[in-house]
């Protein structure tokens, strides 16, 4: 099974930016208004969870995680704790 991280955006180049700072290269997309990548582990997808919630407030994007066939959930400030404790606790690899 694969993990997937999906970015969402209505303002062009935001998702550009981001993944530029994540990745700390120049980042081209050929679709500004979404970024979709598979992990192989879950684990792998906290990374740039952790520094996607960090920066919200510097992009205007969405970002949503799937742990389960076709079940999304949207990464906040709110949740994303919660949901990290969550995937080290049902993935404990």
């Amino acid at each position: 099974m694969s993990y997937t991280v999906k970015l969402y955006s209505e303002f062009e180049n935001e998702i550009e930016k981001f993944l530029s700072l994540y990745f700390n290269e120049n980042f081209k997309l050929d679709n500004k208004f979404f970024w979709k990548k598979e992990f192989e582990s879950p684990i792998e997808i906290i990374d740039i969870m952790a520094v996607f919630a960090d920066n919200k407030e510097k992009f205007k994007a969405n970002m949503w995680i799937s742990l389960d066939k076709d079940v999304f959930i949207s990464i906040s400030e709110n949740n994303i704790n919660s949901l990290i404790k969550y995937i080290y606790e049902r993935f404990p690899y």
